[in-house]
């Protein structure tokens, strides 16, 4: 009986541990070889990040992070420059046209993020639903993600929006309530136009549009200096 105990306990104690311990960590996949991204473009062009201004000549660029004018403070990119991949780049060029119609236009913030600097982001930034974490990575990091505003083509003003680019307040939501009027406005439209091209918001960042056919791509670890 003693030993039916002894080894009735000793089974329990083995499962408990093999429960309590710390599942695998899946290590995640990024391409930092520019060799490999080469070898990837050769197989399917999609997968081009191409260098949005070159594309569509007429976009204005506003790179925060290769300034101090960030939430981070300090200059992120080495080089004032925005990339995605080619599908996103063509959403953009139509979308572009389409506003251009209506005299309006793009400013881009950001395009394609190296997933270094993602994880800097994550380290430092004090409210990490703003942030991608690095156990996943961002769709920045996949070329399929643009932070992007609205500017009058004659003036080369942004319109009205509920925040700044990168506010951390709750007024950043997509759906946010209480704003004024023309931010709302405003606001809507953009988010509906990038929606009719597979440019979807994130739901608490106004400015951030993911590509829907994200999924498609790898995660990217190749500075700026390189494409």
């Amino acid at each position: 009986m003693k030993v039916s105990c002894l080894i009735f306990f000793l089974s329990f104690s083995l499962f408990a541990a093999a429960q309590n311990k710390p599942a695998a960590t899946r290590k995640l996949d990024v391409v930092s070889s520019y060799n490999q991204y080469l070898a990837s473009v050769k197989l399917n062009p999609n997968n081009e990040l191409v260098e949005i201004k070159k594309a569509i000549p007429n976009i204005k660029l506003d790179i925060r992070y290769a300034t101090r004018n960030n939430f981070m403070q300090q200059v992120m990119y080495k080089q004032a420059r925005a990339f995605a991949r080619k599908p996103v780049v063509e959403a953009l060029k139509k979308i572009q046209k389409e506003l251009n119609k209506k005299g309006y236009g793009l400013k881009i913030f950001d395009g394609y993020r190296p997933y270094t600097i993602t994880v800097e982001f994550y380290k430092k930034a004090s409210d990490k639903n703003f942030v991608a974490n690095p156990a996943k990575g961002s769709k920045h990091n996949r070329g399929c993600a643009v932070d992007l505003t609205l500017i009058n083509l004659k003036t080369g003003k942004e319109l009205v929006m509920p925040t700044p680019y990168d506010s951390f307040s709750a007024a950043a939501a997509a759906k946010f309530e209480k704003v004024s009027l023309e931010a709302r406005k405003n606001r809507d439209f953009l988010i509906a136009i990038m929606s009719k091209y597979s440019m979807n918001v994130l739901e608490n960042e106004w400015w951030h549009y993911d590509y829907s056919g994200w999924r498609s791509y790898d995660l990217m670890d190749i500075p700026f200096e390189k494409l």
